[in-house]
C-alpha cells in the first residue's frame, strides 16, 4: 500500500498545475483588495503628513508644491522651446500651441530631436551635464533654422525630485534612475540650465517653467480633457501627481484655489510604512540598488525593477529544485539579465509562453513547457502586484480630491504615462479594474499621453502665460474699484466740506444735514410701555417696548416683522400708510393691547425734513421705495390719518426718527459714550450730535436752548474739555450722507460700474455715495465687473448667460457667502450654480476677489466718511484727542465676513486722534425709536 501511495503521489506531482507552485511561492506577493485599502488608507496617511508643515520634514512622501495652478483650458497659444531631462537620452522640442481648434479648443504641433547621453555625463560634473543639454539646444535652433536672435520662452522638463519655491525654480533634492552627476544636488536646476545657456552663448532663451514628467503628463492630458486633475508615470520609474486644494498645502503661501502636487510616491515606504508587505526579493533588489532604503515603493513597481525582481524569483526557485531541474546558469545568476521588456514579452497573449522559451534558452536554460509556464505566471504575479500598488495609490489620491470637494460621487481623468503603461500587454487593464473595485464611488478615465512630457511642459509654460495675461488684465479692470490712501483722504475732505455746507441755513449741499429735534441721548433713567414702529426696507416692524431702569438687557422686547409687498413700495402713498396701519392694529390685537393709547416711536428710515420731533417732511424716497404722494408730506401726519381711517385704535406718536438716530439712541442707552448713529446695511447713512451753534438751519430753536444752556469758557486741561461738552446744548443731526457725489464730487472715484449701477436704479444720479456702499447696491456692481470680465473672455469662458445679463440677480448676501473665509471654492462655485453660472475653480477664485473688492472699497469709503464725522466732533469740542463710540446697525456690517475690519481700520488710520468703539446695535432702530419717545416724552414731563 505505501508503495502505490508513493506512486499515486508521483504522478499527482507530475500532473500538478505548474502555476500552483508559482503561487504557493510568491504567496506573499498576492495582495487581495482589504490588503490594498490598508495600503491606500497609510498612503493617504502619510499624503496629509507631507501636505503638512509640522510634519513634512519627516514624511516619506514629500508632496513637493509645483506653482502649477491651472490645467489648460484651450485657450493657450503661443511657440516655445521644451527640453526634456529624465533618462539615458534627452529630447529638444519645439512646440506650438494654437487656439481655436481641436478638442478643447486649441491645437499643439512639435518638431523635435532626441539627444543621447554620454554614460561618463551621468556620473560626472553636473556643469558638463547641463554644458551638453545646452549645447544641444543650440545645434537644435541651427538645424530647425528657428532664430537665435528672438528671444523664446522655455519649459524644462526635469524628473527628478526637486523641491520648487517658484513655477521657475527647483532644488535638486536626489538623484535617481543612475543620473548622479556632482555638484546639482541641493542646487537651483533652472539656475544651472540658465548658467549653461549663458557659457554657450549665441541664444537668447527664457527658461519660464520647469516641471517633472508627472505633471507635464497630466498637462498634456488636460489639454483635451478638462475632468485630468491627475497625472500618472508607470514607466522606468513612477510617481503621480494631482490639484490639490491650495488651503491644505501649508508648504505654500495662500489658501485660494488649487496648486499641482507632486507627491514623489516612489518613496512611499522609506520609512517602514510597506514593511510588512516587503518580500525578501524586494529587500534583495533594494540592496543591490545605488540608493538601498530609498524609493521602496518605485522599486516594488517600476520598470527598472521589475524584471530584476522576476530573475531574483527565478533563481531562488531553481536553486530550490522548483525549475529547471535544479539547474542555475550564469547569467541567471547576473543581474540585470532579465528586463522589464522581457517581463513584457512573456506575459504578450498569444506568443507568451514562447517568447518566455526563447528568453530562457537566451539565458543558458533548457525549460520544460511547465517550466515556460511556471516563470510566465511569476512575471504576472511581479506585474499585477505592481498594478495593485499604483491602484492602492491612485485610490488614496482619488478619495483625498473627492473628501476635499465634499462629494459623494466624483469624476475624473487620470493622465498617465510610462513604458510599462503603455507597453505591458495586461497592466492598464488590471489596473483600471482595480481601482475600480477599491473606490467604486469614483468614476474614473484613464487617458493615455498623446505627445509625452514635453508637450506638457509647453502647455504649462502656456497655461503660466495665460493666467499671468489673465492676472494683468483682471488686476487692470479691478484697479479703479482699488483706493489709495490719498483718495480715501479726498473722500474724507469732500465729506468734512458737504457736512459743513449742509449745516448753513441757505447753502446747498448734497448731504442734506437734517435736524432731528433729539436733543439728547437716553441717560437709563427711562421707563415706561412704548410702541415702536419701523419702516426702512422690505419689512415693516412693530415692537413693544417694556422699558426698566437700567440696561437695555433688562428691558422686555416682543416684536413681528411685517413684509412690504412690491406693489405696495411701489403703488400709492394712502396704499402704504394704510398697509402700515394695518400691520400695526394686528400687531396691538396679537399682544392684546388694541384698547391701550401707547406713547409710540416711529422709526422712518428716509431723509426728511423735521421742524420737530413728531412731523417729518418726506424729502426724497430710496432703497427701491417709490409711493407716490408722499414725498413733501409729513409722514406722521399720514400715518395719522390712515390710523384714523381704520377707527379701531389710537396712538400717541411721541416722535419720528431714521434708523440711524434710533440706532444711536439704542446703543447709547448701553454705553454713554455713544453719540453716533451708523448703518450700513440695505442702505447707509450716519447721524451724530453736533453742537447747536453750528447749526445754522434752525435760529430760533438754537437761541432758546442756548441760553437754557452754560457755556463754560474754560481753557484747562483735557479732562476739563471732554467734562465741558456735556453742558453745551447740542442736536442730533440725521447727515444723510448717502447723497454725497450727487453734486459730482465723487466723479474721479465712481467707475463705469458703478454708472450704469446708477443708470439702471429708480433714481438716477441720486445717492451716490449710498450706491457705493450699501447692500442693495453692492451686488449689482459686482454683477457689472462680471459682465465685463466674461465678455472679456476672463471668466466663464467667454460665455455671457442670461442669469448673468440679469439686472439684480447678484443679491449682495451672495458677498457675506463668497468672502467668507470658511467657504470653500468648491462652495463658492455651488454658489454661483445657484445663478445658473458654471465655473472653474480659476472663475471661483476671480469672482472672490471681485466680491472682495466691491466690498472692501465700500467699507473703505464708509470708513472715511466716519472719520470726517468723528474729526469734526473732535475739533468741534476743542480736544487733542477723542474716545467716541459708534452704535452700528444694518446686515452689511452684522454679516459681511470683512466689512467691520476693514471699516474700523480706515477709521483709525484717517483719523488718528480718535479712538473709535463700535457698539453693534441689539435691538435695532426700533429700540431707539421707542427710547426716542421715552426721553422726549421726560423732557415734556419736565
Amino acid at each position: 500500500m505505501f508503495a502505490v501511495h508513493l506512486v499515486l503521489s508521483f504522478f499527482s506531482k507530475l500532473q500538478e498545475d505548474p502555476t500552483k507552485k508559482v503561487d504557493r511561492f510568491m504567496y506573499a506577493m498576492h495582495l487581495h483588495d482589504d490588503q490594498l485599502s490598508d495600503i491606500s488608507a497609510r498612503f493617504q496617511a502619510e499624503m496629509k503628513r507631507g501636505l503638512s508643515a509640522e510634519s513634512n520634514a519627516a514624511a516619506a512622501v514629500k508632496m513637493l508644491p509645483t506653482h502649477v495652478h491651472s490645467t489648460p483650458d484651450g485657450s493657450e497659444k503661443g511657440q516655445f522651446l521644451a527640453l526634456d531631462l529624465g533618462g539615458s537620452k534627452f529630447k529638444v522640442l519645439q512646440v506650438k500651441v494654437r487656439e481655436g481648434t481641436g478638442v478643447r479648443g486649441g491645437g499643439v504641433e512639435m518638431e523635435e530631436k532626441t539627444y543621447p547621453i554620454p554614460e561618463e555625463l551621468l556620473t560626472g560634473s553636473g556643469k558638463e551635464l547641463f554644458d551638453h543639454v545646452s549645447e544641444s539646444l543650440k545645434d537644435f535652433l541651427h538645424e530647425k533654422k528657428i532664430s537665435v536672435e528672438k528671444k523664446h520662452p522655455l519649459a524644462l522638463t526635469f524628473s527628478f525630485p526637486c523641491e520648487q519655491s517658484a513655477l521657475n525654480q527647483g532644488l535638486l533634492l536626489n538623484w535617481s534612475k543612475n543620473f548622479r552627476a556632482r555638484g546639482v544636488q541641493g542646487k537651483d536646476v533652472v539656475q544651472a540650465l540658465r548658467g549653461a545657456v549663458n557659457r554657450t552663448g549665441g541664444m537668447d532663451v527664457e527658461v519660464l517653467a520647469m516641471v517633472n514628467d508627472t505633471v507635464a503628463t497630466m498637462m498634456t492630458c488636460g489639454f483635451d480633457d478638462r475632468y485630468c486633475e491627475v497625472g500618472l508615470i508607470v514607466g522606468s520609474g513612477t510617481n503621480a501627481c494631482y490639484m490639490e486644494e491650495l488651503h491644505h498645502i501649508d508648504l505654500v503661501e495662500g489658501d485660494e484655489g488649487r496648486m499641482c502636487v507632486n507627491t514623489e510616491w516612489g518613496a512611499f515606504g522609506d520609512d517602514g510604512a510597506l514593511n510588512d508587505y516587503i518580500t525578501e526579493f524586494d529587500r534583495e533588489v533594494d540592496a543591490a540598488s545605488n540608493n538601498p532604503g530609498k524609493q521602496i515603493l518605485e522599486k516594488m513597481v517600476s520598470g527598472m525593477y521589475l524584471g530584476e525582481l522576476v530573475r531574483l524569483v527565478v533563481l531562488k526557485m531553481a536553486k530550490l529544485g522548483l525549475l529547471f531541474e535544479g539547474q542555475v546558469s550564469d547569467a541567471l545568476r547576473t543581474k540585470g539579465k532579465i528586463t522589464t521588456a522581457h517581463v513584457a514579452a512573456m506575459e504578450e497573449y498569444k506568443n507568451g509562453l514562447k517568447n518566455t522559451r526563447n528568453i530562457l534558452v537566451d539565458l543558458d536554460l533548457s525549460p520544460t513547457p511547465d517550466d515556460c509556464i511556471a516563470i510566465q505566471h511569476v512575471s504576472t504575479i511581479v506585474t499585477f502586484r505592481s498594478s495593485n500598488l499604483v491602484a492602492a495609490g491612485l485610490a488614496a489620491i482619488l478619495t483625498q480630491i473627492r473628501q476635499n470637494r465634499h462629494l459623494r460621487t466624483l469624476r475624473i481623468t487620470v493622465g498617465v504615462d510610462g513604458t510599462v503603461y503603455k507597453t505591458h500587454p495586461r497592466y492598464a487593464n488590471r489596473l483600471h479594474k482595480v481601482v475600480q473595485r477599491l473606490i467604486p464611488e469614483c468614476h474614473v478615465r484613464f487617458v493615455l499621453s498623446d505627445g509625452g512630457s514635453s508637450k506638457g511642459a509647453a502647455l504649462v509654460t502656456a497655461v503660466a502665460q495665460r493666467l499671468a495675461s489673465q492676472r494683468r488684465q483682471v488686476d487692470e479692470t479691478l484697479s479703479p474699484l482699488r483706493l489709495s490712501g490719498e483718495q480715501l483722504l479726498l473722500v474724507k475732505k469732500r465729506m468734512r466740506g458737504a457736512l459743513e455746507a449742509g449745516l448753513k441755513s441757505k447753502s446747498p449741499s448734497a448731504v442734506k444735514m437734517l435736524p432731528s429735534y433729539v436733543y439728547q441721548t437716553p441717560d437709563g433713567t427711562e421707563h415706561g410701555t412704548y410702541l415702536a414702529l419701523g419702516l426702512g426696507g422690505t419689512n415693516f416692524r412693530a415692537l413693544l417696548v417694556d422699558l426698566k431702569k437700567g440696561l437695555l438687557q433688562n428691558s422686555r422686547l416682543n416684536h413681528k416683522f411685517y413684509p412690504t409687498p412690491v406693489e405696495i413700495m411701489q403703488g400709492s402713498g394712502e396704499e402704504l400708510f394704510d398697509h402700515i396701519a394695518q400691520c400695526v392694529g394686528d400687531f396691538l390685537d396679537y399682544m392684546g393691547m388694541k384698547s391701550a393709547r401707547l406713547p409710540a416711536g416711529f422709526s422712518f428710515s428716509f431723509p426728511c425734513e423735521q421742524a420737530g420731533i413728531d412731523t417729518g417732511t418726506l424729502v426724497s424716497w430710496t432703497k427701491g421705495f417709490k409711493a407716490t404722494d408722499c414725498e413733501g408730506h409729513d409722514v406722521v401726519g399720514m400715518l395719522r390719518e390712515a390710523i384714523k381711517r381704520r377707527n379701531q385704535f389710537d396712538l400717541d406718536i411721541v416722535s419720528v426718527v431714521n434708523d440711524a438716530v434710533g440706532t444711536m439712541m439704542s446703543c447709547a442707552y448701553e454705553d454713554p459714550q455713544c453719540e453716533i448713529g451708523l448703518i450700513a446695511g440695505t442702505g447707509t447713512n450716519v447721524c451724530y450730535m453736533e453742537e447747536l451753534k453750528n447749526i445754522e438751519k434752525i435760529e430760533q430753536e438754537k437761541g432758546q436752548l442756548e441760553r437754557e444752556g452754560e457755556e463754560k469758557q474754560d481753557d484747562g486741561a483735557e479732562r476739563e474739555k471732554k467734562e465741558e461738552h456735556a453742558g453745551i446744548p447740542k442736536m442730533c443731526i440725521n447727515t444723510e450722507w448717502g447723497g454725497l457725489g450727487d453734486d459730482g464730487s465723487l466723479d474721479d472715484i465712481i467707475t463705469h460700474y458703478d454708472s450704469e449701477v446708477d443708470q439702471n436704479s429708480l433714481n438716477p444720479g441720486k445717492q451716490r455715495f449710498e450706491k457705493l456702499i450699501s447692500g442693495m447696491y453692492l451686488g449689482e456692481v459686482v454683477r457689472q465687473v462680471l459682465l465685463n470680465l466674461t465678455r472679456g473672455g476672463l471668466l466663464f469662458r467667454g460665455q455671457v448667460t442670461e442669469a448673468l445679463k440679469t439686472p439684480g440677480i447678484f443679491h449682495t448676501k451672495y458677498l457675506s457667502q463668497i468672502e467668507s473665509d470658511r467657504l470653500a471654492l468648491l462652495q463658492v462655485r455651488s454658489v454661483l450654480r445657484q445663478l445658473g453660472l458654471d465655473s472653474t475653480c480659476d472663475d471661483s477664485i476671480i469672482v472672490k476677489e471681485v466680491c472682495g473688492a466691491v466690498s472692501h472699497r465700500a467699507a473703505q469709503l464708509c470708513g472715511a466718511g466716519l472719520a470726517a464725522v468723528v474729526d469734526k466732533i473732535r475739533e468741534n469740542r476743542g480736544l487733542d484727542h477723542l474716545d467716541i463710540t459708534v452704535g452700528v446697525d444694518g446686515s452689511l456690517y452684522k454679516l459681511h465676513p470683512h466689512f467691520s475690519g476693514v471699516l474700523q481700520q480706515t477709521v483709525n488710520m484717517l483719523a488718528p486722534q480718535c479712538t473709535v468703539s463700535f457698539l453693534p446695535s441689539e435691538g435695532g432702530s426700533g429700540t431707539g425709536a421707542a427710547l426716542t419717545a421715552a426721553v422726549a416724552r421726560k423732557k415734556l414731563e419736565k
